[in-house]
């Protein structure tokens, strides 16, 4: 459907890049966002976000919630795509299902780099063993000053994580751990966080045991997680990276770990995989109701290539100095 007209909501650094992945296929683009100006010319703006209801999908990348506005486009039976990375709003998200198949529209939850890209790496990784049995996933950078903002507050609320069968919480800034993370960011001390990640990983690996989700900070981070940012956040964004490890046993039972990850612009990253979601709509193949990036029906080693193809690095431990080929 090179003639598709997608729809964004909000004009942050990963709403820019999914325009220009967009405006780069030949569809064409209609954003809404009254307080940001820096949208490619070739991109219509709109004065309400109502008025993205007659677009073919629309993709959320506003700042959370995105739930209510979801619900009113599927409403009119616009699809939608949504990289909340909100514990609260995804949850709510999730519950659309209902309405979404009433209204004969799909809505993809968590396309972004966390959660989504950390997904798509899960399901490459997961396939790799014989039985999964933990996953644990850790991210760094952040996409822009609203994506900032999240993470800041994510380090000082609760963290959630699934341990053998049961939810649990802990506090946010605890749990430190030093993560390798692909170069150019390199070993980063991570903390449990806020993070919605371990709900989407438990809908598509119900059967593994353990899942937990980290994200970087420096000691001051997690001291001050709780107040106020004392500096405001780069309007850019900045590099980011995503490390996701599984471990499990192998068809002769031998225990194995196995890890991917990648880096690059946050921006980048999120935008890459929230363009293969819209793909995957714009396609006919994904049926009404909700869906988790990473699931089955949205063939997630496609997606996956169609981020690598957008510029997304994989890399690949595989205990010699080499990057897997992709």
């Amino acid at each position: 459907m090179t003639d598709a007209i997608v729809g964004v909501v909000g004009a942050g650094v990963t709403g820019r890049r999914l325009a220009t992945f967009m405006l780069g296929q030949g569809r064409r683009v209609a954003v809404f966002d009254p307080a940001s100006s820096g949208m490619s010319r070739e991109a219509v703006r709109v004065a309400q976000a109502a008025d993205l209801a007659v677009t073919d999908v629309v993709t959320l990348c506003q700042p959370h919630p995105h739930a209510n506005l979801a619900a009113e486009y599927l409403a009119a039976g616009t699809s939608v795509v949504s990289v909340s990375a909100d514990i609260s709003d995804v949850r709510d998200l999730l519950d659309l299902d209902a309405h979404a198949k009433h209204h004969n529209a799909a809505l993809i939850v968590g396309a972004a780099m966390s959660p989504g890209l950390t997904a798509l790496l899960a399901d490459h990784l997961w396939r790799q063993l014989h039985v999964a049995e933990e996953i644990h996933v850790a991210t760094h950078g952040t996409a822009g000053p609203a994506c900032a903002v999240q993470h800041h507050n994510a380090l000082g609320e609760t963290a959630i994580g699934w341990h053998d069968g049961a939810w649990i919480e802990r506090p946010g800034g605890s749990g430190r751990e030093l993560n390798w993370f692909p170069e150019p960011i390199g070993a980063r001390d991570c903390y449990r966080a806020a993070l919605p990640d371990p709900i989407l990983l438990h809908r598509l690996f119900p059967s593994v045991a353990r899942i937990s989700a980290r994200v970087s900070g420096t000691r001051r981070d997690r001291l001050t997680a709780r107040l106020p940012m004392l500096t405001p956040p780069h309007a850019a964004g900045d590099l980011g990276a995503v490390r996701v490890e599984v471990r499990g046993a192998a068809a002769d039972g031998s225990r194995v770990t196995v890890i991917a990850g990648a880096s690059g612009p946050t921006g980048d990253l999120a935008a890459a995989v929230a363009a293969s979601c819209v793909d995957a709509c714009l396609g006919g193949s994904v049926e009404p109701g909700v869906h988790v990036v990473g699931e089955a029906a949205l063939e997630p080693s496609s997606m996956l290539r169609c981020a690598v193809d957008r510029g997304v690095q994989l890399q690949e431990f595989t205990g010699v100095a080499r990057s897997s080929t992709w």
